[in-house]
C-alpha cells in the first residue's frame, strides 16, 4: 500500500523526476506555456507556483523597502537575493539557459531573470493560481497518453468558472396545514 506517500512516480527514479521537473519548469517559464502529459503537467504546477511565489515575494520586499533609507534598502535586497538563491536551488543549473525569441536570437536573459524581472511582477496582486491546465482532445503519439497544455496566466488575467454561481433565491415558507383534530375518547 501506498499510503502517506505524495506524488506521482511517473516510473522515474528520484533524481530523474527531479530532472524532469526542472527542465519543465525552466520550459514553462521561458516559452509561458508548454504541452506535455496530463499526469506530468498535475505534479509541474505546484512547484512552479512555489518559484512564482518566491519571484513575488523578492518583488515585494525591494518595492515596499523602496526610499526608506540605505539599511533599509540593503536588507530587502539581501532578502531578494535570498528568495533568488532558493530558487535556483529548486530551478537547478541555470547556464546555458537563455532565452530565445523568434527569430532564433538570444535575449541575453537567463530563466532566472525572466523569473524575476517579469513573472514575479506580473503575479504581484495574485494571491496564488498562476498557471492553467488545460487537457486536449487528442493523445500523444507513440503511447497514446492524454496530453495537456499548462500555462501561465497573463497579467490581469482570472481563471474561468465553468459555471458562475447562481445568487441564492429566497425561499418562501412552506404553508402550514391545520392539524387535524384528535378524536376525543370517551371517558369511563
Amino acid at each position: 500500500m501506498r499510503h502517506r506517500k505524495r506524488g506521482r512516480h511517473l516510473n522515474r527514479n528520484a533524481s530523474h523526476r527531479r530532472s524532469l521537473f526542472r527542465n519543465l519548469t525552466r520550459a514553462l517559464i521561458t516559452h509561458e506555456k508548454i504541452v506535455t502529459t496530463v499526469p506530468k503537467a498535475k505534479e509541474l504546477r505546484p512547484i512552479v507556483e512555489k518559484i512564482i511565489t518566491l519571484a513575488k515575494k523578492a518583488n515585494a520586499v525591494t518595492a515596499e523597502a523602496a526610499g526608506k533609507g540605505d539599511a533599509e534598502e540593503k536588507k530587502a535586497r539581501v532578502q531578494a537575493l535570498h528568495y533568488r538563491r532558493q530558487a535556483m536551488a529548486l530551478l537547478g543549473p541555470t547556464h546555458g539557459t537563455g532565452i530565445w525569441d523568434k527569430k532564433d536570437e538570444t535575449t541575453g536573459d537567463t530563466v532566472l531573470k525572466k523569473l524575476f524581472r517579469e513573472i514575479g511582477p506580473r503575479f504581484a496582486d495574485r494571491p496564488g493560481g498562476y498557471t492553467r491546465i488545460l487537457k486536449q482532445h487528442y493523445r500523444r503519439l507513440g503511447d497514446a497518453s492524454p496530453t495537456a497544455v499548462i500555462e501561465l496566466l497573463k497579467s490581469g488575467e482570472k481563471k474561468v468558472q465553468l459555471k458562475a454561481k447562481q445568487p441564492v433565491a429566497p425561499t418562501a415558507p412552506a404553508p402550514v396545514a391545520p392539524e387535524p383534530a384528535a378524536p376525543e375518547t370517551p371517558a369511563t
